[in-house]
């Protein structure tokens, strides 16, 4: 079953046990899929797909943080609810360990000392498996351990 059938099945499973947290969240996530495909002419590939849901995901962890610092953390509790139903539409994370190791691989191949350059190798790899602020931070240790 792709993506986008798990994502219907599980809106009906939702409208069923009336979760209206849950089925208001997929209806959005469902919306943006739709749109995507509008804009595109054609279905999406599973890799877009979970493209949509990671932008999901950024989105609601910072108005997660706005509503923290603002003080409204019922609004915040809500957006982190929404991320945990979103959160299993995405393909397993790679863990920060994994994600260094695939850095230093990149780095010895390569031999090459260029943030830029080394994250454009690391990106296509990684790719759905971790946020890029992640990637981010580990290139740069990664690179300032190397000195």
């Amino acid at each position: 079953m792709g993506l986008k059938e798990m994502v219907v099945n599980d809106m009906k499973l939702y409208m069923r046990a009336k979760d209206s947290l849950a089925l208001n969240t997929i209806r959005m996530l469902l919306s943006e899929i739709k749109y995507a495909e509008i804009s595109k002419k054609e279905q999406l590939e599973e890799d877009e797909i979970v493209k949509i849901v990671m932008s999901g995901i950024k989105k609601r962890k910072d108005a997660a943080e706005q509503f923290e610092s603002g003080g409204r953390t019922g609004l915040a509790e809500k957006e982190l609810k929404e991320i945990q139903f979103l959160d299993k539409y995405l393909p397993e994370q790679l863990s920060e360990n994994e994600i260094e190791s695939i850095i230093i691989n990149i780095v010895q191949e390569t031999e090459d000392k260029n943030f830029g350059q080394i994250m454009k190798q690391v990106m296509p790899k990684v790719k759905g498996k971790a946020e890029g602020t992640v990637v981010n931070r580990l290139v740069r240790k990664v690179l300032d351990g190397n000195k």
